[in-house]
């Protein structure tokens, strides 16, 4: 299933980055960069890997609902990274309402994702 493979390859290069980001707080002796690390690895990297396992052990059929899912995970995990990293760090100078919206419409990507992943849990028949 495609799902599979772009939820697993996603899931990789997050895990990737927020171990470089790992390293970065580590050598630098700077820990600001705390909540945007923590979100890409535990949103980006394990949330996404796990859906991948779901879709490649469960073979959910609602082809609407799966592409809803998949696309909104992925959007969310990289809105709501960028947007902690815009909101907390400000790194380009936004006016705080900008990074703001940001931070709000990748949060709410993410809400949607899980939203759907329960309703895709639920209607499942082979669990």
């Amino acid at each position: 299933m495609k799902y599979t493979k772009i939820l697993l390859v996603t899931s990789a290069i997050f895990g990737l980055m927020g171990a470089i980001l790992g390293a970065h707080m580590a050598g630098s002796g700077s820990y600001s960069y705390r909540p945007v690390h923590a979100h890409i690895l535990v949103l980006g990297w394990v949330t996404l890997f796990c859906w991948a396992i779901f879709y490649k052990v469960f073979k959910p059929k609602n082809k609407v609902l799966i592409f809803w899912h998949v696309w909104s995970a992925i959007i969310g995990s990289i809105g709501l990274s960028l947007g902690m990293w815009f909101y907390f760090l400000n790194p380009f100078s936004l006016p705080n309402s900008i990074n703001l919206v940001f931070y709000i419409v990748g949060g709410m990507a993410v809400v949607i994702s899980f939203i759907l992943f329960l309703i895709l849990a639920l209607i499942q028949d082979t669990c």
